[in-house]
């Protein structure tokens, strides 16, 4: 059977909402520029908020997009989200590419198209931060009805990723979640970094930087703690439901900054002293970022981190998320940093570039797709008259 170009399949992506440019949207542009003539499915869309190259695809958005201020306040729509992704008619196509982190890999496809998941992690709420998100929900009620609607929540999440074709990890840590918590193989492709975007600067400024949406499982509280001890500079970029929280917890050496731009982000990335890492992340992509602005970062010992920090070469790492252990090493940090060369930190970014995630995705998918295609091939039936015999 003869290959068919990527370029004369019709093609969907699906991701799960766009309001926002983080990893799993810039994943998404990425698989944009792959398939240009793409078309896009998500629950919730906010135009200004997505970048152009994403914005040149048709766009289609669930039911949720009605509800009330659904781009702001889509995650209150949770419950929602399992029975508005399968209303997504994909008939018309012959691939399915769906990025996934919440409920995307559950579209309802017919047998012929071929279905593959670059999946971010396994709802992490539902899996391997549940116990960490239970524990953050202030309402005594809502702890105590969470844990009904997880159950339901799982149920569907197991059943959904028999949907999938191919499963791709974006790292190994999550690799071996899906092996875990939904028994299936996936590849592991490491996500697209703009490595040559960033550059390395001439002066370091006297802060520490976190970069990330204000969640439980971030850990910045952590971070808080121990700068709040250490009195080091700290500058927090990003926003999320913790971000009250956590800045009524700050001292005054402690400043947030909000969301920035990409601009402003490469600027703060390529002079901060260093990028302080304190959750378990699922691959870190604002920690390569770093690694290409020739910074080090110190991170936690475990998920994705460990697959990009190489100690005392791009960064530390820390064993458990604890203040004690942290600002031990924050102390090593200090003692060694004069060691680090921004040079060889970013030499270590490269081999995480974007032209490497196309060829590597290109390469899978176009091989993974024949191979469903003979999967799916269905011969003729052929029929033979009966032979008569004359004798009875």
């Amino acid at each position: 059977m003869p290959t068919v170009p990527l370029k004369d399949l019709r093609v969907a992506l699906v991701h799960h909402w766009l309001v926002g440019m983080r990893g799993g949207e810039k994943v998404l542009e990425s698989f944009c520029k792959i398939f240009p003539a793409a078309d896009v499915y998500t629950l919730v869309s906010e135009p200004a908020a997505i970048s152009e190259t994403i914005k040149q695809h048709r766009i289609t958005t669930s039911w949720i997009q009605k509800l009330p201020r659904a781009s702001q306040y889509y995650s209150h729509y949770l419950p929602l989200f399992p029975f508005a992704i399968e209303q997504f008619d994909l008939s018309g196509y012959d691939l399915v590419v769906s990025s996934d982190a919440v409920v995307s890999k559950g579209v309802i496809t017919r047998p012929e198209p071929c279905h593959s998941c670059y999946c971010h992690t396994p709802m992490r709420y539902a899996w391997s931060a549940y116990h960490t998100y239970l524990r953050a929900i202030e309402s005594s009620w809502k702890r105590k009805l969470v844990p009904f609607f997880m159950n339901y929540l799982r149920t569907w999440d197991l059943a959904s990723a028999s949907r999938v074709d191919y499963f791709l990890a974006n790292s190994q840590t999550v690799a071996n979640r899906i092996a875990k918590y939904y028994r299936r193989e996936a590849h592991v492709i490491f996500p697209p970094v703009a490595v040559s975007g960033f550059s390395v600067a001439q002066t370091i400024d006297d802060y520490f930087l976190v970069v990330g949406q204000l969640v439980p499982y971030k850990r910045f509280d952590l971070a808080i703690e121990v700068f709040n001890q250490l009195k080091y500079p700290l500058v927090v970029v990003g926003d999320g439901p913790e971000y009250s929280k956590l800045r009524r917890a700050a001292g005054r050496n402690i400043r947030f900054v909000g969301r920035i731009s990409d601009a402003e982000l490469s600027r703060s990335l390529s002079q901060c002293r260093a990028l302080v890492f304190p959750g378990e992340e699922d691959f870190g992509m604002v920690v390569v970022e770093a690694h290409a602005c020739g910074r080090p970062v110190i991170a936690l010992a475990r998920g994705g981190a460990l697959e990009t920090v190489v100690p005392d070469l791009n960064g530390l790492l820390f064993a458990e998320e604890t203040a004690e252990i942290l600002t031990d090493a924050m102390h090593r940090f200090v003692h060694l940093e004069s060691e680090f060369q921004p040079q060889l930190i970013r030499e270590t970014a490269t081999p995480f570039d974007e032209n490497r995630f196309s060829a590597e995705v290109s390469a899978f998918i176009l091989d993974k797709t024949e191979e469903h295609r003979h999967r799916f091939k269905i011969a003729p039936r052929r029929w033979k008259p009966a032979i008569h015999d004359p004798r009875g």
